[in-house]
């Protein structure tokens, strides 16, 4: 199997582990996507090398792939597409005098358009944080105007492949409210495949534990340390400003704090006081900011690749809610601690 190469930091590295996404992929490759499949996880957990490498995969199995990613950092990257779709793209993006601010639109054009030119082709149409490029009130929109193309197609395909991976939680509340896609969580890497990770890294490291303690197998976490030159306090520090938390805690009720640091011992906190108005609007909260992910049974089925354990104090996991990673919880913590009434 070709493995892509992958960015962590500054470095290009190849794709890493996942062993069990690879099979997965390979599974949905032999039958197609009926719906769209909305992937979401922990910011960094490795969405978009997944995606980049199921790109791959998919284009070995004879699929014509397009594949958007608005957030790239390089203007390259934005849309990327096989080789036997250069006519079809060219064509389209003559039809946008602005391309790459409707990327997502040129994306399902360049997919339709490729139905009517190819011959029953493969179609896979793979999409990267567009919900954040979008927006999150035309998330329906979009999840929509995909399903259309497997649904009601311009004209006859072989199989399609659809996916779109998100780090927005909110996202799966308003999408999650028609039968239009089937939702998928990817967590953080497993240990093994994090240590291979971390191991390619240069330099003095500190010990794998210590490193696994606070990223809790997050690839981006990783690399934020590694140019931080591991020092914590930066990357904590990162967090806080990025996240706004000193005005989250600044800005809470006295009943959401007290749950609030309740879930900074154990988030499943929140799914037990959930009666509470107090712990409805504060899991709305972490949610919209990208500080918890709510999660569910582990049976693999609603996974892509190896759910995380079913409780893991140390990494802030619990059965119903789990921090985004270790970092996450102990910038929250911090915070509550200087700004505490």
């Amino acid at each position: 199997m070709r493995r892509v190469r992958a960015r962590i930091a500054d470095l290009e590295v190849e794709f890493t582990d996942r062993e069990v996404a690879v099979r997965q992929v390979e599974e949905l490759a032999e039958r197609g996507t009926w719906v769209v499949h909305v992937i979401y996880g922990p910011e960094g957990c490795g969405k978009t090398a997944f995606l980049r490498q199921s790109s791959a995969i998919l284009e070995d199995h004879g699929y014509h792939v397009v594949y958007v990613d608005p957030l790239a950092e390089r203007l390259g990257e934005v849309l990327q597409y096989t080789s036997s779709l250069r006519g079809v793209v060219k064509d389209v993006l003559k039809l946008f005098p602005e391309p790459y601010s409707r990327i997502v639109d040129v994306a399902i054009n360049v997919a339709g358009k490729a139905m009517r030119s190819l011959s029953r082709p493969k179609i896979a149409v793979l999409m990267d944080d567009i919900f954040q490029a979008v927006g999150v009130d035309k998330a329906e929109q979009y999840v929509k105007a995909l399903l259309n193309l497997i649904e009601w197609p311009p004209a006859d395909y072989d199989k399609i492949v659809v996916l779109v991976a998100s780090s927005e939680g909110v996202t799966r509340e308003r999408v999650g409210r028609h039968r239009w896609a089937t939702f998928r969580i990817m967590w953080n890497m497993p240990r093994g495949g994090f240590a291979q990770l971390y191991g390619l890294l240069p330099g003095e490291r500190p010990p794998i534990d210590e490193v696994w303690r606070w990223t809790g197998g997050n690839p981006k976490a990783l690399g934020e340390l590694y140019v931080a030159g591991w020092r914590v306090e930066d990357v904590l520090n990162g967090i806080v400003r990025a996240k706004g938390l000193r005005s989250l805690a600044a800005s809470l009720t006295a009943g959401e704090e007290g749950v609030l640091r309740e879930a900074v011992e154990d988030p499943d906190t929140i799914f037990r006081r959930l009666r509470e108005p107090e712990a409805r609007s504060l899991e709305k909260k972490l949610v919209e900011l990208n500080l918890i992910v709510e999660i569910w049974d582990r049976d693999g089925h609603g996974w892509i690749d190896v759910p995380p354990p079913e409780r893991d104090p140390e990494l802030g996991i619990g059965r119903y809610y789990a921090w985004q990673t270790p970092l996450h919880r102990e910038a929250v913590r911090r915070t509550l601690g200087a700004v505490g009434r």
